[in-house]
């Protein structure tokens, strides 16, 4: 047998897997690293998070990932580059925090990298009826192998997409192994740069699981703010609360065909951007207004499309767990809890995992399952498939 083989066999047979989990969201700000120990698989999964940390991109680094990030026209080779040099990049920050939390590589058994996504291109959005579902994220998984001497599971995503769904929302099968209570209806909602939730039923059926991206977390927020404040965000959303709805160029935000379309669903940046707030300026003709009520339009507009997509479930309670940037902003939240009053508000740190830290965690779990479990089966509805995800690279 195959050294490498052997050792991925004798990993899947441990009691306990020590596994690091790489999370670089459509945000850019930088890579989450969460080192986990789990025991067990599928229902029985348990986790603990062992040592966090995010390690924030210098701007150059964003620089370069913006020649290419949801542009339909780029330059190829830069793509190309990108590719390892983002690998490169991701495996010396795993063996930077290694250091740092006086852990030998040679005790981790696996890396879960989400990589870095460029274009989410799902057939709601590119509309060429010939082409499938396609996502695209970078960071090789051979070249952080080697960096690191770890086995990797990367690219994730596209198991999902070859399974018919369109390549996210992911988190749904974390959320179910890891975060499920029976008798507690619950939704885990992230808002990152998009936003997703994942619906949990309390009868533990994970034939009940739903998960679907809802629209912009804070994604053209972010961008606008990068743009006339020089900002990476909007701290508390300070700005944004000084500003007044523009109800007119609400309702041009909320025009998009997106969402009318059925549930489950997904989209990206390739859509939600500037260019997709200017467009709604112009038919609302309100390319006058200020930058603080564009702000807080376009926080209340993040806020109504959650709330409207959750409202599609037609539950009368739930308790919501929040987890990704919005969390920290607080008109988002005000108005979150304004639109679903009769819904307990908590953050996923009330679960035992931090809300910076679920999503490099989740992608830990996709690894687990990967090499230990795998039986967990979500039916055959749209966007769920009952698959095993994540391509293996050995560091030889």
């Amino acid at each position: 047998m195959n050294k490498n083989i052997d050792n991925l066999y004798k990993i899947a047979k441990k009691e306990e897997r020590l596994i690091i989990g790489l999370m670089s969201g459509t945000s850019m700000d930088g890579l989450d690293v969460a080192l986990c120990k789990f025991r067990g698989s599928g229902g029985e999964t348990e986790v603990e998070v062992v040592a966090f940390e995010t390690v924030s991109f210098e701007d150059a680094i964003k620089d370069e990932i913006r020649k290419i990030f949801a542009k339909t026209t780029i330059d190829f080779q830069q793509l190309c580059v990108l590719n390892p040099w983002i690998g490169n990049l991701h495996g010396q920050i795993v063996n930077d925090c290694l250091k740092k939390w006086q852990i030998l590589s040679e005790k981790v058994d696996l890396i879960a990298s989400h990589g870095q996504t460029v274009f989410h291109a799902p057939k709601i959005l590119h509309k060429l009826e010939k082409f499938p579902n396609a996502t695209l994220q970078i960071g090789d998984g051979d070249h952080i192998a080697v960096k690191t001497g770890i086995i990797t599971f990367s690219d994730f995503r596209q198991k999902h997409c070859a399974a018919g769904g369109e390549g996210a929302p992911l988190a749904v099968y974390g959320d179910y192994l890891i975060f499920s209570k029976k008798g507690e209806n619950r939704i885990l909602l992230n808002m990152g740069g998009i936003a997703n939730f994942t619906y949990l039923a309390g009868n533990l059926d994970a034939n009940e699981v739903f998960a679907t991206d809802t629209g912009p977390g804070n994604t053209i927020i972010d961008a606008y703010v990068k743009k006339h404040f020089g900002l990476a965000y909007d701290e508390d959303a300070k700005i944004a609360s000084q500003g007044k709805i523009n109800q007119e160029l609400l309702k041009a935000l909320k025009r998009d065909v997106f969402f009318g379309k059925p549930f489950p669903k997904t989209t990206g940046p390739e859509l939600f951007n500037l260019e997709y707030l200017i467009n709604a300026q112009d038919q609302s003709h309100t390319t006058e207004l200020s930058h603080e009520a564009i702000l807080a339009t376009l926080c209340r507009f993040s806020a109504e499309t959650i709330a409207e997509a959750i409202g599609f479930l037609k539950r009368e309670s739930f308790s919501i767990y929040g987890s990704g940037g919005g969390v920290h902003n607080p008109l988002i939240m005000n108005y979150l809890r304004e639109l679903l009053p009769n819904f307990i508000f908590k953050k996923t740190d009330e679960l035992g995992i931090s809300g910076d830290a679920k999503e490099a965690v989740l992608f830990a779990t996709l690894a687990n399952e990967a090499v230990a479990g795998g039986e967990t089966n979500f039916g055959s509805r749209k966007g769920v498939p009952s698959v095993s995800m994540g391509k293996i690279s050995f560091p030889e």
